[in-house]
């Protein structure tokens, strides 16, 4: 695999971690853009490293 397959694993699991996350979140008083700003960066290097280390 390349940089193009890694990127595109990241960015795959960052799309399910922030969609996952965004439905489960509770809209009460609080703002969540810290929640999935964190969530969408873990998300996207778990995604390219396992892709990276899995060769």
């Amino acid at each position: 695999m390349g940089v193009k397959e890694d990127t595109a694993n990241g960015l795959i699991s960052l799309g399910i971690g922030v969609a996952v996350t965004w439905f489960a979140a509770d809209d009460g008083d609080h703002d969540t853009t810290d929640l999935l700003l964190a969530v969408a960066i873990s998300s996207f290097l778990s995604g390219y490293f396992t892709s990276y280390f899995a060769k």
